[in-house]
């Protein structure tokens, strides 16, 4: 009992003090705000968070009001009340603007149109990359310079000869304009593609490729085996990438592989949604029944299915994409 009080007489100042000291000091303030060396302040992540914010509402804003005038009825367009909530989900804009699109066959007309080119790309511009990265060749500067020009270059210069070239090999209005560069390594964007091959494959440790050729392995060995492998990251990359922009091109499209002069079989969804206007005016004079007049929320309905197969295709390989862009700045020898 003694013991005790004792204790208590000597824990009394410090309580004192406790109570007398300031819980926020103008130090601990500062610290919570602008951070330490130990941790991180609030203001850093507040104005980071704020400015992906503003960027992300810049980009998600249009795709909303895109979304939410395709499910608008007529009657919700001319009421001037109703902005961005439709007052009933008009599933009938998407079955209309499917029908004109002719959606099925398109969207997998598009799939050919981009995959094809996509695996040429990935395929040509790894073995490019490769040889840059990991040979010492007379005249390598210069093929640098040719291929950073190539993509300086524009490509409405090119245009017409490239025209003129595939009318006298007898190749348009087929797939070979969109295969036969990207096998070259001369596709849509390809010097980006040689690029980032050219830099991942820089950062391959060479003691992984001199143990292998130490082991009895040659060039093509070596490549197959340890370098191509590690390569995951990179092909990601370059297939999303050359995906997407095979996808959205238009103007090439219908000129080498739909055919100006003469139609063909191939065509794709924005090629589609650039003719859909007359398209659903042929498909409103043909319908039996259930066809509408042509307006903004057919419109927008159409322009949503035109983009809604790489929505999905994004949100399903964000992460991978993700990881293969954090992966592509390893070091290593």
């Amino acid at each position: 009992m003694q013991r005790n009080k004792k204790e208590q007489k000597q824990n009394k100042p410090a309580k004192a003090i406790a109570a007398t000291t300031p819980r926020f000091t103008k130090d601990k303030v500062r610290k919570f705000l602008l951070g330490s060396k130990e941790k991180q302040g609030l203001i850093k992540p507040l104005c980071i968070y704020a400015l992906l914010i503003c960027i992300g509402f810049i980009y998600i804003n249009p795709i909303l009001h895109m979304l939410s005038t395709s499910f608008m009825g007529l009657d919700d367009l001319l009421d001037s009340s109703i902005n961005w909530i439709p007052s009933a989900l008009n599933i009938s804009n998407y079955t209309q603007a499917a029908a004109s699109m002719d959606f099925w066959a398109s969207f997998g007309k598009s799939i050919i149109i981009a995959g094809v080119p996509t695996i040429c790309n990935m395929v040509s511009c790894s073995v490019v990359g490769y040889g840059l990265a990991r040979f010492e060749f007379p005249g390598k500067k210069v093929a640098f310079a040719i291929i950073i020009f190539t993509f300086i270059l524009p490509s409405q210069i090119t245009m017409i000869p490239t025209y003129v070239m595939y009318s006298n090999m007898g190749i348009l209005g087929t797939l070979l304009p969109f295969v036969i560069p990207p096998l070259l390594g001369m596709g849509i964007n390809a010097p980006i593609f040689i690029l980032i091959f050219w830099q991942f494959f820089r950062q391959v440790p060479k003691a992984l490729i001199e143990a292998a050729q130490i082991d009895g392995a040659g060039y093509f060995k070596s490549f197959f085996r340890i370098s191509l492998p590690s390569a995951a990251p990179a092909f990601i990359t370059v297939g999303l990438f050359s995906f997407v922009w095979y996808w959205n091109e238009s103007y090439l499209t219908q000129m080498y592989v739909s055919g100006i002069m003469t139609e063909s079989g191939w065509t794709s969804l924005v090629i589609q949604l650039s003719k859909f206007a007359a398209n659903y005016n042929t498909y409103a004079t043909t319908a039996s029944s259930g066809a509408t007049s042509l307006n903004e929320s057919i419109n927008m309905a159409g322009t949503m299915l035109s983009v809604l197969p790489l929505l999905i295709m994004y949100f399903v390989l964000q992460r991978y994409f993700v990881e293969s862009i954090d992966r592509t700045g390893i070091t290593g020898e």
